[in-house]
This record gives structure tokens, sequence and C-alpha cells, in this order.
């Protein structure tokens, strides 16, 4: 026996008839004897920027102890077992969101604050906003992936042009933008987002005859894949094995959905989106899990939902209206019952966090080497109230980021855009491009949006 620095290249794909099918990192990828860094097994930072409408109960999400070893929260409580990776933030501000004397009213429509930093320019025929942090990272790691980010929702665009108080809906419609005024449109239909990381999904008459038929796309490349599994090593062909099993299985509930859909299928739309709200954002979680396992994409923004949203989820145990139930007078009872809505979604983070937290990566896991940012651009969304914003930042980011975490700011005293800067550091970017008001890039700057200063992470 012999060591040999032979291997797998990690941007090796199992082809078919449309189908292109990235694959997990294998030991066969790996070169013996070489520095781990210098290997596909090196380290590959990710990130998820996830954007939820509406606030959080006020009393029911920061936990009370200040530091580590914090008792979770009735909302946060979900993330419990991933203690070591959660890092809470509490006080944060998105001034950029507020009203303003000049600019009354509109809280609603600036939810794309979110990931910019910027003040969306209202009453403008186009709308101008400022590059995302996601496409920042996207810019920098994901120029060599399938998708260079990746923009998925749960809720359609239904509104054009201006939404309310001028502003347009695009700012509503997307918290990914690559420019200042090129927003990014956001996927909601499960069916197109399993195309678009496994198949071209370029050719109308190929989604239509995709529509009729029940095979699965791993039925194109059957013989691909015995062929590529033959030289593998036991430990690789259990791992090969269980990706791909997770890819059908998807792709089943895919089709189990669209069994039960809200929208009829058009030539344009391959299947419908799934009425039932759980299964839907299940769905989505679990095509982003395969993303970044698969390395098909390294950056992704999940939006859970549109301001002024009408969404009820039972499965939380109230079934109230999303919006509706984020104005709760103040009263004890709606509180209680909009904390569950609060968690419910919580929730669904942590079985995203679980799943992460299974998938082998180098020298840990997926969790281990992303770093996910849930937040809102509300406090108290029933006095829309942009300060004391709900911040979870989830993941190990190579080991660059410390969990067991509750960080607490006096009020009035930081805002998310260092925060976000303070992000971008640990990502190595310090030169942040710089927009004239045409949206012609001029320049570099250190700051980000509003930004003053990194926040200390």
């Amino acid at each position: 026996m012999f060591l040999t620095k032979k291997f797998i290249p990690r941007r090796t794909f199992l082809r078919g008839a449309g189908v292109a099918i990235g694959l997990p990192l294998l030991d066969s990828m790996v070169p013996a004897q070489t520095d781990l860094k210098k290997t596909a097994a090196a380290p590959i930072p990710r990130f998820l920027g996830i954007w939820h409408p509406h606030g959080a109960a006020p009393g029911y999400w920061s936990p009370l102890q200040e530091g580590k070893g914090f008792d979770f929260s009735f909302i946060t409580k979900p993330l419990e077992p991933f203690r070591n990776r959660v890092t809470l933030i509490s006080g944060m501000d998105m001034p950029e969101a507020a009203a303003t004397t000049e600019e009354p009213g509109g809280d609603h429509a600036r939810g794309a604050v979110l990931l910019s930093s910027a003040r969306p320019r209202r009453n403008a025929v186009t709308p101008y906003l400022g590059v995302t942090v996601d496409q920042l990272i996207a810019q920098k790691y994901g120029q060599g992936t399938i998708l260079s980010s990746l923009q998925l929702g749960v809720e359609e665009d239904g509104n054009f042009g201006n939404c309310n108080w001028g502003y347009s809906c695009a700012y509503t419609n997307s918290v990914s933008w690559t420019s200042p005024m090129q927003p990014l449109p956001t996927e909601v239909n499960p069916r197109v987002a399993f195309e678009r990381l496994f198949g071209d999904g370029t050719n109308p008459e190929e989604r239509k005859r995709g529509r009729k038929e029940s095979a699965s796309i791993l039925d194109s490349v059957t013989q691909e894949i015995a062929f590529f599994k033959r030289p593998l090593g036991e430990g690789d062909k259990q791992r090969l094995d269980t990706y791909l099993e997770n890819i059908r299985e998807i792709e089943r509930r895919i089709r189990i959905a669209m069994e039960s859909t809200v929208k009829e299928p058009s030539n344009e739309i391959p299947f419908g989106i799934p009425e039932n709200k759980h299964v839907h954002y299940r769905l989505m979680y679990d095509l982003l899990a395969l993303a970044f396992e698969g390395d098909l994409t390294r950056s992704a923004t999940y939006m859970l939902g549109k301001d002024l949203s009408g969404a009820s989820f039972p499965e939380s145990g109230f079934n109230g209206a999303w919006h509706g139930s984020s104005h709760h007078g103040d009263k004890p009872d709606n509180i209680a019952n909009y904390a569950k809505m609060n968690r419910y979604h919580v929730q669904n983070l942590a079985y995203f966090a679980e799943k992460l937290n299974k998938i082998p990566d180098g020298d840990g896991t997926v969790l281990d080497h992303i770093l996910i940012y849930k937040g809102s651009n509300m406090g108290n969304s029933h006095r829309h109230a942009h300060i004391k914003v709900p911040v979870i930042l989830l993941g190990g980011l190579d080991g660059t980021f410390q969990g067991n975490r509750h960080i607490v700011f006096p009020d009035n005293t930081e805002r998310t855009s260092n925060m976000l800067l303070a992000v971008l550091h640990k990502y190595g970017i310090e030169d942040i491009p710089k927009y004239d008001a045409a949206g012609r890039q001029t320049g570099t700057q250190k700051s980000f949006g509003s930004s003053t200063k990194p926040l200390s992470l």
C-alpha cells in the first residue's frame, strides 16, 4: 500500500439530459499528505440572510441574562441545542428604516434596509438602495459556483410600481441587491429553485415535459452514478448515497406539494406553490441545505414573508394573521399569541440548523462554516418601532465566530449597520463599493450604509 496525491476535483458533476448535479465534499476529493488549507476540504465561508417582517413580541424575545450561559427566551428557546453556535443581540436599532419628519409613514415599505443598511429612495422613477451584504460576499466567494448567490422566499411578488407612501415595491419584494439600482428577484416556487440547483431549466418545452413526467432527475444520471461510485471508498459511497437520497426525497415532496397548489401551473411556472405554508418553509430550508452541501452556492437570502403579510401559522399554536397579530395593542394576551408565531419561525430555523449540523464539511460541519443572520426591520411592530430589533447570528464561520453569547446594548447606542460592517470584515471584505446618485461605482469606502464603525464581534 502507498499514499497517492491523486484526487477527484471538487467541481465534479454528474451530468444527464438537462441535469448537472453538484456533489458533496468526499474524502476522495482531498489529496493525501497535503495541508488541509490547500485542498478542497479547506473551510468555505458561507452566508445566509433570513428576513422576517413585523418584528418580535416585546418581553418574549430578549433573554434576561447577558453574556454566556444565558437562559434562552420563549421565542429563541428552539435554538438552545446549538448554544455554542448562537449569538443573540439585544438593543440594536435600524434608523435607516424609521420614519422621519421629511418622510413620515412608509414603515412597511423599507424592508430592504435589512441587508443594505441604506435608506430606500422615495418617489423615484427608478428604485435606489445599495448593494447588500449577501452580494458583497457572493462577489468574493461565489464566482466559482453554479449560482453566485441564491434568493428564496415563500410569498409571491404581488405588487409592482409603488406600494405605499411613494416607495417602490422593489424594496419589499427583495432584500438582495447586486447594485443600488438592481434588486434580485426572489424565487418562491420550490420546483423552479430545484431546477436552478440541479437542472438547466432554460428550455420551456423541457419544462413542459417535466410537468408530465414522474421520473426523478436522478434517473437520467443512473449510469453516471454507478460509474462514479466504483472507485470510491465505503465512507464516500455512503455519503454520496445519503446526498442523492436527500435529493430524491425533496423532489418527491415537491411533487406531492404540487398536487395541492395555490395556482394552476403555467408555461412559465413548472409546478405550483405549496398551499401549506409549513411545507413550503421546510422545503425551502431543505433546498438551501442541499445547495450549501453541494457547494452550489455560498451566499443566499431567504424571505420568510413580505411586510403586511396576512399569512397564518396554525403549527405555532395560534392561527391569527401575521400582520394583524403584530399589532397586538400592547395587550398581554395578544403579545403572548404573537410570541407563539415568532417562536414558530425560530423552530424552523432550528430545523435548518440541525440539518447543517449533520452535514460533514472539511474539519467540521456546514454549520461550523456558515454565518446565518436572521433579523427584522422592526422591534415592537405594533408601534412601528425600528429600535431594539431582534438579531440572531448562528454558525461558526470557520471558527472565527464565537457563540453562546447574549450581547446587550443600552438603548439608542448601537445600530445594525455597524454589525453588518463587522460581519463583512469577518469575511475579509473591508473595501466597500461606493456609488454615485446615478448608480455608477466611483470607488470604494470603509463604511457600509450608515455605519460609523465596525461592531466588536
